[in-house]
This record gives structure tokens, C-alpha cells and sequence, in this order.
């Protein structure tokens, strides 16, 4: 019996030290999939000595603000096309510690039922950053509405349009409010996780998507260089790619579609 209760007390003094030394991680994350999918993650981060706290911000720009100032330890909410242009930009010193979810992004219209019902000078709604707003030139010219200045990929601007026929006018909108201003426009650039999140319109009816298959837009897990080699973060990385938990939240988040998204660290 003595070497029982002894047991016991030792199990609780173990369970008190690991609480008591839990490494706490600020994770910055935007609403949609990515704040849903670290919120799974919680509990089963918190019994393997993870306690991770989520900040939630509204833009794509006060995340990597906050990651420099040493406000969050991680932000999970830009792929890395993004990230090297925030560095590029701001001389941020980060890096990548792992992949997340690659979201699909498409072309939206609740006006029209193809392309060539919206009029000319129609307003398209874009991102108004550099690579998302390219991404989103893409697209339109695969839908044939505009044309670019050859070569610029995903890295054009307004500016780099070269043909315009139906002489459509553009309004440069920050990612998050895309798609609460779709019902505006005759056609906007559209990201379903946000769209599922806002509760506005169907995920899965865009006229055009952009695809799965690039895996340089899967979201990043972007730290300061200086933490890169932190083991607890290289743990949250692990967690959430094996969570069954994530996985659910992820799948949730698309509307359960999945040709909206695709986990692509996986084989």
C-alpha cells in the first residue's frame, strides 16, 4: 500500500511540474480556417505540454508587425510568396518552420452566371497585396477578361494589364473583406474558407478556381529566425500536421469540399 500511495504522489508531483513548466506559445492567426484549426489544436497541445494562446487580428499586415515585435511567438496566415515579400519589403527577419493548408482561391460573382454576362465596366473586386492581387490577375486572364504584360506571373499588378476589352474597373480590397463585399460587385477574387466563416454565399460556386497543385501557397508557420530552432515549435508544427482534430476543423472550414483546399505536407 505504501508503495501505491507513493506512486500516486509521484504521479501527481510529475502532473503539477509538466503544468507548471508548459511552454507557452502566441500564435497570431487570421478568422477563418486558420484560427479554427489552431483552435482544435489546443487541448491536445495542451496535454503534451503546449499551452497555446491564439491572437486573432483582421488584415494581413499586423500579424508580421506583431511577430517582430515579439507580441506572438508564430503567425499561421501567409504562404510564402507573401512572406518573402514582407521581408523583401520590411526587412523582416523570418523564416519558415512548416507547412499548413493550401486554400484554393476562385473567381465570384452573385450577379452573374458566367463570365460573359458581366457587363462592361463592370467592378471586379481584387486583394489589394502584392502576390494575392497577382494571383487574382491570374485568374481573370485565364477567365479571358483581361491580359498581362507578359512574364509577370503571380507578381503583377494593376498596372501590368494590357488588355482590357470589356474596360472592367477594379476595387483593391483587403483578403479578409472579399467576400463581404462580393454582393457588390459584378465579380470578385474570393478565398472559400473566409466565405465559410462569413456565412455570405456558397464556397463551392465560384466560376473559376485557381487550383491545388502550387504548394508554394500552402500557409506558412513564419517565425523570427532567431526561434526557428525552437523545439516547441517545431512541436506545434508536428501536432497540427498528425491532429485528427485539425484535420476535422480544416475539412469544417472548406464546407467539407475538397477540391477548395489540400493538405499538402502530406504524400
Amino acid at each position: 500500500m505504501k508503495l501505491t500511495i507513493a506512486n500516486l504522489f509521484a504521479a501527481a508531483a510529475l502532473l503539477l511540474s509538466t503544468q507548471a513548466f508548459a511552454e507557452t506559445l502566441k500564435v497570431g492567426v487570421v478568422p477563418g480556417v486558420y484560427a479554427d484549426s489552431i483552435e482544435a489544436l489546443v487541448p491536445e497541445a495542451k496535454a503534451k505540454g503546449l499551452d497555446i494562446q491564439i491572437v486573432e487580428f483582421s488584415d494581413w499586415t499586423t500579424p508580421n508587425v506583431a511577430l517582430q515585435s515579439g507580441d506572438i511567438d508564430v503567425n499561421y496566415f501567409q504562404h510564402k510568396p507573401f512572406l518573402d515579400n514582407a521581408i523583401k519589403e520590411r526587412g523582416y527577419d523570418f523564416t519558415s518552420v512548416g507547412q499548413g493548408v493550401l486554400a484554393n482561391i476562385g473567381l465570384y460573382s452573385l450577379k452573374h452566371k458566367d463570365f460573359a454576362s458581366i457587363p462592361e465596366g463592370g467592378t471586379v473586386a481584387i486583394a489589394n497585396d502584392p502576390v494575392n492581387q497577382g494571383r487574382g490577375l491570374l485568374l481573370l486572364q485565364k477567365a479571358g477578361l483581361i491580359k498581362l504584360r507578359d512574364g509577370v506571373g503571380f507578381k503583377g499588378t494593376l498596372d501590368d494589364i494590357t488588355d482590357n476589352p470589356k474596360k472592367l474597373t477594379f476595387k483593391e480590397i483587403e483578403g479578409p473583406q472579399l467576400a463581404r463585399v462580393t454582393g457588390d460587385v459584378d465579380l470578385a477574387q474570393g478565398y472559400p474558407h473566409f466565405i465559410v466563416a462569413a456565412k455570405i454565399f456558397d464556397p463551392s460556386s465560384g466560376l473559376l478556381y485557381s487550383g491545388v497543385d502550387d504548394k508554394q501557397f500552402a500557409i506558412v508557420f513564419a517565425v523570427r529566425k532567431d526561434k526557428a530552432d525552437n523545439p516547441a515549435l517545431k512541436e506545434l508544427v508536428a501536432l497540427y500536421q498528425n491532429s485528427p482534430a485539425v484535420r476535422q476543423a480544416i475539412d469544417k472550414a472548406f464546407a467539407s469540399d475538397n477540391k477548395l483546399y489540400t493538405l499538402p505536407w502530406l504524400p
